[in-house]
């Protein structure tokens, strides 16, 4: 009995030892290993603080950003970015910074971005808490062959030959929006309205329609669900994730388990109807999910094998990325673009000329929107200044060169792409200005065929729904044109926040007059 009971006490203290050297070497011994190896190739930046890093700093900064509106300005990287600026002011632009304890160096440098971007097979996106997947997997966090296959199986719903088949659905969106809008106009035909709600709510309804043929209605405990699965990624972003606390009963992750349980029952039971549907003989729908179910089962048939198909379980995760991302980059892409033409009535005007020379007053159609030039020059200059994503963020997964550095495995990257948006080595003297002009002739003209416009990612990982939300923005953009003028309301405050996406943190009351 006495030896069992030796045996247990080694044992014990065998796997204490070991979990104890683990907790170490993530917490102290492996950040310092790497910054010396950071500092040995003239990188500077913060010395390394056990665990927290630089998080505590970063934290407050950022707090203390949100805490009030900003002056009218497009320059608002100082609001996003506080404590990045301020590394890079003291370090330089070839510097790092601490994630708690992981190094995160700093790119700019628009040859060493694409070098990232492209080679997608050693710098991946990294999720160092397995939590933050819970919002959606799906080809947005895939890697190397199951990315592949993701890609190849879904690329066809977004070929433009197929959108053009969503502009009606797109349309219906709009009226109903348009026609909660009309309702809020006095006598005299003048209305302030938060376009913000409204544009969430169309964002909404088109992915809803496009993706699975229902309305807002249908989806909204879908939206609800996943908009606070954003919240609380956000929040777990900004925090250090200790390996196995996500198997704690804290509040936190038993609300985002829960949450993800109701989205994959809800999703699933949409696609369990549309299978049943399509094993009756039902053709497929030239919706998002019917192109991507026919994709799959052409995918399957063709190999003769289901391993080169994707599972049902798949399938759910790519319809939350549907639903979530689908709503939050147009409505994003949208709101920027109505406060801008809001606060610039010249490129407004401009704009309606060019919508009422295409379309008169009738239902804009897919030849006129693809010839819309003047608008999509406003779109992407929007982009430019008030990117929906303001930072991209990879990890090498094996020493790698890049430019003059070699870097250690695990090495967070950092892509600050509001920075580049607002360079003034790039984009000249007015980076900082409102100027559709500057891509009169193209983005390639306007970026001199470097990787400096990055809204949508780029590389291979480009996002696959920039032609969706492109086509949906103009739309939306044309209609409200063709039946409202409108400026920014004298209650609206400046205060873009970088929740999931570019939000205006207090709305965009606009002041709008029926034409």
């Amino acid at each position: 009995m006495e030896m069992v009971f030796s045996l247990a006490a080694v044992s014990f203290a065998v796997v204490f030892l070991v979990c104890l050297w683990r907790v170490l070497n993530w917490a102290w011994f492996r950040p310092r290993k790497l910054q010396k190896c950071l500092r040995k190739q003239g990188l500077k930046g913060n010395e390394y603080k056990f665990i927290f890093g630089d998080l505590k700093q970063l934290t407050k900064t950022t707090k203390e950003a949100k805490s009030k509106p900003m002056n009218l300005s497009h320059d608002i990287s100082p609001r996003l970015l506080p404590f990045f600026i301020d590394a890079i002011q003291r370090n330089g632009e070839n510097s790092f910074v601490w994630l708690g304890p992981n190094p995160m160096v700093l790119i700019k440098e628009p040859g060493l971005i694409r070098d990232i971007l492209t080679k997608n097979t050693i710098y991946h996106k990294p999720f160092t808490n397995p939590l933050i997947k819970l919002l959606a997997e799906g080809i947005a966090t895939y890697e190397e062959d199951k990315w592949s296959k993701h890609r190849r199986i879904i690329n066809p719903a977004f070929h433009m030959e197929k959108l053009k088949h969503m502009v009606p659905a797109f349309y219906m969106s709009c009226v109903e929006m348009l026609g909660n809008l009309e309702k809020k106009m006095g006598d005299q035909g003048l209305a302030e309205v938060d376009v913000w709600p409204h544009l969430q709510q169309i964002g909404g309804d088109a992915i809803s329609r496009t993706a699975f043929g229902s309305n807002y209605e249908e989806g909204r405990k879908i939206f609800e669900l996943q908009k606070e699965q954003a919240q609380h990624k956000t929040e777990l972003m900004r925090s250090i994730y200790i390996p196995g606390w996500r198997f704690l009963p804290t509040w936190r992750n038993r609300r985002m388990k829960k949450i993800e349980k109701q989205v994959q029952a809800l999703i699933r039971c949409i696609i369990d109807k549309r299978v049943k549907a399509m094993e009756a003989g039902e053709g497929s729908k030239d919706d998002l999910l019917g192109i991507l179910l026919e994709s799959n089962f052409n995918e399957i048939e063709k190999h003769g094998n289901k391993d080169f198909g994707i599972t049902t379980r798949e399938v759910i995760e790519e319809c939350k990325l549907f639903y979530f991302v689908g709503q939050e980059t147009t409505s994003v892409l949208l709101v920027w673009t109505m406060v801008l033409l809001g606060r610039h009535q010249e490129w407004q005007t401009r704009a309606r000329e060019e919508v009422f020379r295409l379309f008169g007053k009738d239902k804009p159609d897919i030849d006129g929107l693809n010839h819309m030039k003047i608008v999509t020059m406003i779109l992407n200059e929007s982009l430019r200044l008030y990117t929906p994503v303001i930072s991209l963020t990879r990890k090498n997964k094996e020493e790698t060169r890049l430019g003059d550095l070699m870097l250690p495995p695990g090495v967070l990257i950092s892509i600050p792409v509001i920075l580049n948006h607002h360079d003034e080595k790039i984009w000249g003297d007015d980076a900082k200005e409102f100027n559709p002009e500057r891509f009169s002739e193209g983005v390639s003209k306007a970026t001199k065929g470097q990787l400096t416009f990055l809204p949508f990612g780029g590389g291979p990982r480009i996002c696959l729904g920039l032609n969706f939300a492109m086509l949906e923005a103009k739309l939306v953009i044309a209609m409200i044109l063709q039946r409202y003028s409108f400026e920014l309301s004298p209650s609206y405050a400046h205060a873009p926040t970088s929740t999931v996406s570019l939000q205006p943190q207090y709305g965009a009351p606009l002041l709008f007059r029926k034409l």
